[in-house]
């Protein structure tokens, strides 16, 4: 069997073997739906869209995906069997994509489990599928780029709180990116070129341009990117911290 997918198979199967998966599928079950359809104004607004719904994704991902991530390399190294996973015979890479994909994967079960939301605003108007579709691609994306670097910090340090924390420093760093104010503090002390450098690195930005159902090249390839630039990142912390 692929060592990658062996890691694969264990990690996914490791996450339903305690209650905390389901703690946390039911967890963002209810907030996604509490957040659309109390905070989100979805009746008030009078449009059959999933807007509300995908409005909130970036703040639930915000904590929710680190801490997922958080124990992906963190308890590894605290228990010691980051050794023993890299004497098999499987490589670095190998590793920390099985895991990777393990994780994204929950995620990507947990974002499915909100398809009665879907079926809601279908029974209730005629919405854009193909721009609730694009949405959905664009959310499970940039899971994947909050997972990343949850995955990278996770490796930096054996304990999950501070791996937790550090998650979601850099990725709140990472949406506040794209915010108006923001951009305007950069703009009064940088280069133009600068801020739009700043501009292109946040997340809302990409994610928004794809749940308006446009899928660009461009957005779609700053998520993949931003996957592998971590994840690679990943890989050259457990080579240097694999023996401490």
């Amino acid at each position: 069997m692929n060592p990658t997918l062996a890691i694969y198979k264990r990690e996914l199967k490791s996450y339903f073997a305690t209650p905390l998966a389901y703690i946390f599928i039911v967890i963002f079950l209810a907030l996604s739906k509490a957040l659309t359809f109390y905070l989100g104004g979805f009746y008030e607004r009078g449009q059959a869209d999933l807007q509300p719904f995908f409005n909130f994704h970036p703040w639930l991902y915000l904590f929710l995906i680190p801490a997922v991530g958080m124990r992906l390399w963190s308890e590894e190294r605290k228990s010691g069997t980051i050794e023993l996973l890299l004497t098999l015979p499987v490589t670095m890479w190998q590793a920390v994509l099985g895991k990777f994909l393990a994780a994204w994967s929950f995620i990507a079960i947990a974002l499915a489990g909100t398809f009665p939301i879907w079926i809601t605003v279908n029974y209730l108007g005629n919405p854009d599928n193909g721009v609730i579709l694009a949405s959905y691609l664009g959310s499970l994306l940039m899971a994947g780029a909050f997972l990343a670097i949850g995955a990278c910090l996770s490796a930096c340090t054996r304990n999950q709180v501070i791996a937790f924390i550090l998650t979601v420093v850099v990725c709140f760093l990472m949406l506040l990116a794209g915010f108006p104010l923001v951009l305007d503090l950069a703009s009064s002390v940088l280069p133009q070129f600068l801020v739009d450098a700043i501009s292109q690195l946040s997340f809302l930005t990409h994610f928004a341009a794809i749940a308006k159902g446009v899928i660009d090249l461009r957005d779609l390839l700053f998520f993949l990117l931003t996957i592998g630039f971590w994840l690679y990142a990943c890989a050259v912390v457990i080579d240097l911290k694999k023996a401490d």
